[in-house]
């Protein structure tokens, strides 16, 4: 297995609206850590993507991105999606143990060491960034 490197690294994957994209989009994140020797993040690192791509693809019709950037120890995942709204403040888990939807960013809140969103509007383009940082350490 390889080494994790300290040299910065960035990937973007661009997603259609489409379900399958969440697993497309894990998969490529499983990849890219190990070749880049931090597969010790990726149980978590997959978690945090599935809930970011599966919002992107659930609230929006729109075109959607998935950002990986690698830099000094911290893993920036990135959702962008063409919905301006802010996403919902996560909830203190008042959902039912078996919901299966509305528990995501509580999730992407106790799984990841930093998360936060912000809205997009340059060069005419519109909508926002949701992302979330995993440290290394």
């Amino acid at each position: 297995m390889p080494e994790p490197t300290d040299e910065p690294w960035e990937y973007t994957l661009h997603i259609p609206h489409d379900v399958r994209a969440v697993t497309v989009c894990r998969r490529t994140l499983r990849l890219i850590l190990t070749i880049h020797g931090l597969i010790r993040l990726t149980e978590v690192a997959e978690l945090l993507v599935t809930e970011l791509v599966s919002n992107a693809v659930r609230h929006t019709k729109g075109p959607a991105s998935l950002r990986l950037h690698w830099r000094d120890g911290v893993l920036r995942i990135e959702a962008w999606y063409a919905d301006p709204e802010p996403p919902p403040p996560p909830r203190e888990l008042a959902y039912a143990v078996d919901a299966e939807a509305g528990r995501g960013l509580e999730l992407v809140r106790a799984c990841a060491d930093d998360w936060g969103w912000h809205p997009l509007r340059r060069g005419g383009d519109k909508g926002k960034y949701v992302w979330c940082h995993l440290r290394a350490a």
